[in-house]
């Protein structure tokens, strides 16, 4: 049958695997934005179910998900093991990229007339090189369940690629994963699927499920009678036993759709073998395909000139219409997933504590009464965006007393808290974990302006410090002149709204302004990042104030304060005790640039690295008399105002992280302008 022919009779799995792959580019290669501008970046794992599984395992390992891991992934590894365990591996033979690829440099060899180097199925050279994938899924799975992060993402070709080698990769592996993918598959056919892909292995474990299923449920009765045996035990037996059924067996008797070969009508012509991508003995079968490597692909169907292969039940196969159940199905999985991944979310982690005791002999002591405490959930909590910021959230509600437990799903920003009721309240948690903030939209020309307008509005729905920066930015792009915004815990929130005395505005402009379902922000790229929002305006509070600019202008100034001990012969003390009586002197460096963030943030490696002279005493970030940011350090003799400025000039500065770890690190700052000495008696 011919190319075209085949073509014709096998159409399906082409529109899947193609459109998969042309999907994949257009999202990730920035086509889409050209159409979409304010689309959303396309994560390039979120269909991996590869990923999924990771999470899954993690999650029953550590009551956790990994980092960046959302309910899609999970879903779309539970419905590819779904698929594998009833069907078959329609996920390699339909949808992943990488066999597309692979598919490509069969035709590219071809093309070339380059001759492919053969390793038959069944051979020493076959079983070996089979057992490299089922050692890099226990290695895979290991290293995420251990460190909360999925570890596929250091050397998976496709995430190496569809980053631009920019993602969080580990380079030489990525480098020689990629490579294998394209040079291995390229002389060797499905190098990458038979041999090294650990989708590949644990789709071909969950062929023999019933196996799987038998050796788990052993490791859990063995733990449920006392011989507690580690996960990774488990784990390790588990691809052990694909491997050896894999090579041993390679006939899964409990799958349901199989490719099925009708003997009376078989010639024996072997084109379905030379279809086939992974050169299963079709034509020698009797009956059912049961190979592990089939994935229902149909390419045998479509070879076949006399009708004698078809897909179908484990009984025979009726009607040339089977042929289409792999690909309707196929999409069938996904659309369940895409579904499941948006309707359900499993928590990132779910943690209690001081709930009870534990003894050393095992004995458990209630320390509360589970039945008297409740739950009370904060959306959205934007700052709860991964594994690493959900344990720190979760270590701040420790420090509440009355606080017990707490599930975080980051897809959603969303955290349940458990709390004694006789103890606290969601009011007073929700003060206790609430940040004041403050955004700055503008400066006032104080040189112009004498006063600033203080006005006060409610606001709800905004329990994270970043939800103040986005009204900040609604208020930056309105046509009024907004000076700046801060934020003071109460229910509902306070916000007082600083602007030009000449302003003026109604509850109606705030609600506009407030209730805005989007933040557009331009980037620096050109694109236009949309964040969604759902504040809530409540009301504008009667009244107005008028308050100096100096005083706004401090109020909304970030101070920094940093003063030192030192070791001396009696003890460790206080450098500003040590120098008190003598003659001391402030250096002061002024920039307007110190009020930035990136700036501030780069203080304290200044002043650990200036606090290494003798004589330096503290280093602050303040507003001068002039309203200009400034840095002034306090010294005192043998310290020189020269010496400072040499010290904060230096291309290298050193860090002291502890007393064994000290640093030689690149400067953090630099510094065009020297500063002015005064004495330190004027400042106090």
């Amino acid at each position: 049958m011919s190319k075209n022919n085949n073509l014709r009779h096998n159409w399906p799995r082409y529109v899947l695997q193609w459109g998969t792959l042309a999907a994949i580019i257009f999202f990730l290669c920035g086509l889409a934005k050209l159409i979409f501008p304010k689309m959303e970046p396309v994560d390039p794992e979120a269909l991996c179910p590869l990923g999924g599984m990771e999470a899954l395992t993690t999650f029953w390992v550590r009551g956790s998900l990994p980092c960046s891991m959302s309910s899609l992934q999970v879903m779309m590894g539970i419905a590819l093991a779904a698929a594998v365990v009833l069907l078959s591996k329609l996920f390699c033979g339909y949808l992943c990229p990488v066999g597309t690829v692979q598919d490509l440099l069969l035709k590219l060899r071809n093309k070339l007339k380059i001759k492919a180097i053969s390793i038959k199925q069944g051979t020493i050279a076959d079983k070996a090189l089979r057992i490299v994938k089922y050692v890099l899924v226990f290695w895979i799975f290991y290293m995420t369940a251990t460190a909360s992060e999925l570890f596929c993402k250091h050397l998976d070709p496709y995430y190496a690629v569809a980053t631009g080698f920019k993602g969080e990769i580990t380079l030489w592996m990525s480098i020689v994963t990629v490579s294998l993918v394209t040079l291995g598959s390229f002389f060797i056919d499905m190098f990458w699927c038979k041999y090294l892909c650990p989708l590949g292995a644990i789709s071909n474990s969950l062929k023999f499920w019933a196996w799987i299923l038998g050796i788990s449920l052993l490791w859990f009765v063995l733990g449920k009678v006392g011989l507690a045996i580690p996960w990774f035990w488990l784990l390790g037996a588990l691809c052990l036993a694909g491997y050896l059924l894999e090579i041993l067996c390679g006939k899964p008797r409990l799958q349901v759709m199989h490719i099925i070969k009708d003997d009376a009508k078989c010639t024996g012509c072997g084109l379905c073998n030379k279809a086939c991508p992974y050169h299963i003995d079709i034509a020698g079968s009797r009956g059912k395909v049961t190979s592990v490597d089939c994935t229902l692909c149909g390419e045998c169907t479509g070879s076949c000139n006399f009708g004698a292969i078809q897909t179908g039940l484990s009984r025979k196969a009726k009607g040339g219409a089977w042929k289409y159940v792999p690909a309707v199905l196929t999409l069938l999985l996904l659309g369940i997933g895409f579904w499941a991944g948006s309707s359900f979310e499993l928590p990132t982690i779910d943690e209690t504590w001081g709930v009870e005791k534990v003894d050393e002999d095992g004995t458990v002591t209630a320390l509360v009464d589970k039945s008297t405490l409740k739950t009370f959930e904060i959306e959205p909590l934007r700052s709860v965006k991964c594994y690493g910021s959900s344990m720190a959230f979760k270590g701040k509600l420790q420090q509440i007393k009355g606080t017990h437990g707490v599930r975080t799903y980051v897809g959603k920003h969303r955290v349940a808290i458990t709390y004694d009721p006789a103890v606290t309240s969601p009011e007073k948690i929700q003060e206790a974990i609430f940040v004041p903030s403050k955004f700055r939209v503008e400066n006032p020309d104080h040189k112009a302006v004498e006063q600033v307008k203080m006005v006060t509005i409610r606001t709800e729905n905004m329990p994270d410090k970043m939800d103040l920066n986005n009204l900040g930015m609604q208020l930056r792009f309105s046509e009024k002149k907004i000076y700046g915004i801060e934020s003071e815990f109460a229910c509902p929130l306070i916000i007082r709204v600083f602007m030009d005395p000449s302003e003026s505005a109604d509850e109606k402009w705030f609600r506009d302004i407030v209730e805005k379902k989007t933040l557009e922000m331009p980037t620096a790229g050109g694109d236009v990042k949309v964040t969604p929002l759902n504040f809530k305006f409540v009301e504008l509070e009667k009244g107005e104030e008028l308050i100096p600019v100096a005083d706004y202008m401090h109020r909304m100034f970030t101070s920094f304060k940093a003063e030192f001990n030192g070791k001396y012969e009696d003890g460790i003390k206080k450098r500003t005790e040590v120098y008190e009586g003598q003659p001391q002197f402030i250096y002061e460096v002024a920039d307007q640039n110190y009020e930035k963030p990136i700036v501030q943030r780069n203080l304290p490696f200044l002043s650990n690295h200036l606090s290494r002279e003798e004589g330096v005493i503290g280093v602050y970030c303040v507003l001068n008399d002039d309203l200009v940011p400034c840095i002034r350090v306090r010294f005192a003799s043998p310290c020189t105002a020269g010496r400072i400025w040499e010290l904060m000039t230096m291309d290298t500065w050193t860090i002291t992280y502890s007393a064994d770890k000290v640093k030689e690190e690149p400067a953090k700052m630099s510094f065009k302008n020297e500063g002015v000495v005064r004495p330190f008696a004027v400042f106090e």
